[in-house]
C-alpha cells in the first residue's frame, strides 16, 4: 500500500518518492497545499475506488493516517 502511494503521490505531485515514507506529513514534509491535496484526494478515490468525505480527510495529517484510512474503508 505504501508503494502504491507514493507512486500515485509522485505522479500527482511531482514529489520525488524517496521522500515520501509512512510518517511524512503532507504540509511539513511534503509541501502540499490544500489544492495539492484535493487533486491526490481526488486521485487516490480514483485510484483505490473509496470515497474519502472531508471531514475524514481533516484527520489524515500523515502518508501513514491515509494507508490506515484506506486500508479500514476497503
Amino acid at each position: 500500500m505504501l508503494e502504491k502511494l507514493k507512486t500515485l503521490i509522485s505522479e500527482n505531485l511531482e514529489i520525488n518518492t524517496d521522500n515520501v515514507t509512512e510518517s511524512s506529513s503532507f504540509k511539513e514534509d511534503l509541501g502540499i497545499d490544500s489544492l495539492d491535496l484535493f487533486e491526490l484526494v481526488m486521485a487516490m478515490e480514483e485510484e483505490f475506488d473509496i470515497e474519502i468525505p472531508s471531514d475524514d480527510l481533516e484527520n489524515m495529517s500523515t502518508v501513514g493516517d491515509v494507508i490506515e484510512y484506506i486500508e479500514s474503508h476497503k
